[in-house]
């Protein structure tokens, strides 16, 4: 089974869904740009509910770019910031300091663009799970694809996912249980169980949700 899926962000956990269960996994790399998707944000569980955690890019709606040609933009710390917030919503966490030192250095090495750092995520959180996903990247912009095409897993304004089981989080017991936050929320909780996690999750019903095309 082939599955073509956008990289992004310390990807949801429905797209990390997909990805294990995948035989051939390809990633869209020759579309045009979106601002308010999953390529430069990824969500996690805060004291106060869903945080969203933007990595800032040089980007203009003037004229179209390739995803592959977003650079990132470093005039701020948006490391630093993404790394306390992280520290601040799962130091107590059952599993944050199982993986932060494999963690860390995605928040220290400076990318110029923001494929590269959604492909460096990509690598170590495979790490993390102790997963091989190989893939291929798209040589064009796949329209018709013969294939499952999870691609809508990237718009995260009209995400309606709330067929992933549930599992204790940090902050659970004030707010809920939030589905599908970034894979992060789910290894910080989860450690070494979160693969089996992954694995449990029915394919069929993320393909569900997706969006009817108006």
């Amino acid at each position: 089974m082939s599955v073509l899926i956008h990289p992004s962000y310390f990807s949801n956990i429905a797209t990390w869904v997909a990805m294990v269960k995948t035989d051939d996994l390809i990633f869209e790399i020759q579309d045009n740009y979106q601002k308010q998707t999953y390529r430069n944000r990824a969500y996690i569980y805060g004291a106060n509910g869903k945080l969203s955690l933007n990595v800032p890019v040089n980007y203009t709606q003037k004229n179209r770019q390739l995803t592959g040609e977003i650079k990132i933009a470093h005039d701020g710390k948006w490391q630093a910031t993404h790394w306390k917030s992280l520290l601040s919503a799962y130091k107590t966490s059952p599993f944050f300091e199982f993986y932060q030192d494999d963690l860390y250095p995605i928040f220290q090495k400076k990318h110029d663009y923001l494929l590269d750092l959604n492909y460096h995520c990509f690598e170590v959180v495979k790490e993390c799970l102790q997963i091989d996903i190989p893939y291929v990247n798209s040589q064009t912009y796949i329209k018709d694809p013969d294939c499952k095409d999870l691609r809508f897993l990237i718009n995260a304004r009209k995400e309606n996912l709330q067929s992933l089981d549930q599992y204790t989080q940090v902050f659970s017991e004030k707010h809920g249980f939030i589905s599908n936050l970034s894979i992060l929320d789910l290894l910080f909780n989860e450690g070494p169980n979160a693969l089996n996690y992954l694995e449990s999750q029915s394919l069929e019903n993320i393909m569900a949700a997706q969006p009817s095309k108006e």
